[in-house]
């Protein structure tokens, strides 16, 4: 059994210094599960943290799935010698769409979730059912490896609801979690009076300043041992801004001041992944101002790398700061060897990485139409998640009354860009935030707007947003009578594809596919040149999105998604262009 006081943690009795590294299952393939994980141990750490994201394993109400996998990766943890914490949520940021919140249920609620809102709760208990006995099962005290579960995550960054937050915790207890129980917020004041609990183990988040955050920490919690449940050891990028890294040295030596305070540790990121699919989240943050105007939009949405600048990089490679971190690490259980103790004692080895597929161009020989669902008809148009769409595009069709004159369209509410055409020809295009090209129209006409959804505000009091747009104007007025086709793109749609007509895209955005034919397999980097916006797809996987703002240039795909043999490349291009291939580059780009 794990217990605490003020100095520090005791396993059955037996100290023990929790030296943890965040992994997130859902960001990463299981087939490369062992290899992440035994090179967390390698690196010195004795367990692994990762999230739980609601929305993954309950994208429809009632409609549960992939929840073995969290199971399966607790399970592979123990086989490589770590233990585990567990953060199931509800709410997790995480970088990760709506928080890891579902979108249907935050359209349903909207300003209710995160509170004692009992049509809340109810949904949060049903996913607590479902999630929490492969949890509760592996608990240390039943011969697993979990030890530690938290309650919700940083909410003294967003609310008060004491009420709610003991609602979580006592259904945690009440569904068998025995395990320490945690919560995790910034060390300000507001923040660990906010998101605490009595009884309730507090621990603190932060990137530099250990000495001053633990004595945050202290003052608010004397009796709870010096924690640093998300040490920000990298940063997460956002399109159309720079790559974030930090110093590996300056890095280490915040780790190293964190293990000389008393403090156990959680690497916030130990390996980042990738947003694979639409899983990417969003934050929204007042932008820069000229004299012109907004620089950029406020909604900032996140990259499909989650690279982190972490000590494993995207594909799992060891980086500079993981060589400084596990010298780091090394010194410590050098010094406390009774403390820095892991489930056995196997001398923990760095596993081989498969190779970089080498420079390849795939011909992208073949389109197809988008093949758009049944039409809705409404007097409004109906947000995506009214249509049961959690994220893709949805069509939006309108004819502007006849007789009038030439006015202004005026598009309300975006989330989060479109393309308009007036009578089958392409107007303008669209973004959340920029301001919109005047596009004046007579009546009589036909409008169109292809809107694409990104990634929900993960983090902040936008969270739980909708997707879509809020209304069309010709000047005042605004246009009744839509027609809206929805598209899911997470797995690649069913389409006809055939040979390239001439004119490729002239009637609308298509999808574009070639074939990468391999003797052998490997990871990859794929890039679109001539490519503006849109998303790739391998083998019917969506990769993710790339956009020409980058940072990012480069797409990872995971060695798990190709075979030898035939492989399908996929592509929808949503800007102003046609790519016609897609290359394979011997190494990342990021930016």
């Amino acid at each position: 059994m794990l217990t605490y006081d003020r100095a520090g943690f005791r396993l059955d009795g037996r100290p023990l210094r929790i030296l943890s590294g965040a992994v997130h299952y859902f960001r990463t393939r299981p087939e490369q599960w062992p290899q992440r994980l035994a090179a967390v141990r390698a690196m010195g750490l004795n367990t692994v943290e990762t999230y739980v994201p609601w929305n993954l394993h309950e994208p429809a109400p009632g409609r549960f799935g992939r929840t073995a996998e969290l199971g399966a990766f607790l399970d592979e943890a123990a086989r490589q010698g770590l233990w585990a914490i567990v953060r199931p949520g509800p709410y997790i940021c995480a970088e990760w769409d709506n928080g890891g919140l579902p979108g249907w249920l935050t359209a349903r609620v909207g300003r209710r979730a995160r509170t004692s809102d009992p049509e809340y709760l109810a949904a949060v208990d049903a996913y607590f059912d479902e999630v929490l006995p492969a949890v509760v099962e592996r608990q240390v005290d039943r011969g697993g490896n979990v030890l530690m579960v938290q309650v919700e995550n940083e909410y003294g960054s967003f609310g008060s609801d004491a009420v709610y937050l003991r609602h979580l915790a006592e259904g945690l207890v009440r569904r068998g979690v025995t395990v320490p129980l945690f919560t995790s917020d910034g060390p300000e004041d507001h923040m660990l009076t906010g998101g605490t609990l009595p009884g309730v183990l507090a621990t603190v988040n932060f990137g530099s300043a250990p000495e001053e955050a633990f004595a945050a920490l202290h003052r608010h919690r004397p009796d709870d041992p010096p924690f640093c449940m998300e040490f920000w050891n990298g940063w997460f990028d956002h399109w159309g801004e720079r790559h974030h890294t930090r110093g590996a040295a300056d890095a280490a030596d915040t780790l190293r001041r964190i293990l000389a305070a008393g403090g156990s540790v959680n690497l916030y990121m130990a390996h980042g992944g990738t947003n694979f699919g639409t899983g990417a989240g969003a934050n929204h943050a007042d932008p820069p101002f000229n004299s012109t105007g907004w620089t950029h939009s406020p909604y900032q949405p996140a990259t499909t790398s989650y690279d982190y600048d972490a000590p494993l990089d995207e594909r799992g490679a060891p980086t500079a700061k993981f060589a400084l971190f596990r010298e780091v690490l090394a010194e410590f259980a050098a010094a406390h060897p009774d403390e820095a103790r892991f489930l056995d004692d196997r001398e923990p080895a760095l596993p081989k990485l498969p190779p970089v597929l080498g420079a390849a161009v795939v011909e992208l020989a073949e389109t197809a139409p988008l093949p758009f669902g049944e039409a809705v008809h409404a007097p409004v148009p109906p947000l995506f998640e009214e249509l049961g769409l959690e994220h893709g595009l949805v069509r939006y069709r309108t004819r502007v009354p006849a007789g009038r004159p030439e006015l202004p369209l005026t598009v309300e509410g975006l989330r989060d860009r479109a393309v308009l055409r007036v009578d089958g020809v392409r107007a303008a295009a669209l973004e959340r935030g920029i301001p919109q090209p005047e596009t004046a129209v007579p009546g009589g006409v036909t409008v169109e707007l292809l809107v694409e959804s990104l990634g929900r505000v993960n983090y902040g009091p936008q969270v739980g947003e909708t997707k879509g747009l809020d209304g069309v104007r010709h000047e005042r007025q605004y246009l009744h009578g839509w027609q809206a086709e929805a598209l899911r793109l997470d797995p690649l749609p069913d389409a006809e594809f055939g040979p390239e007509a001439d004119g490729g895209a002239a009637d609308g955005e298509r999808l574009a596919r070639g074939v990468l034919v391999l003797e052998s397999t490997g990871d990859a980097f794929l890039a679109v040149p001539g490519g503006v916006h849109g998303l790739l797809w391998v083998n019917g996987f969506l990769l993710g999105r790339y956009d020409v703002r980058g940072p990012q240039t480069t797409l990872y795909c995971p060695q798990p998604l190709l075979r030898p043999g035939r492989n399908e490349i996929a592509l929808l291009e949503l800007g102003d262009a046609r790519p016609r291939k897609v290359e394979l580059r011997p190494a990342p780009d990021l930016g």
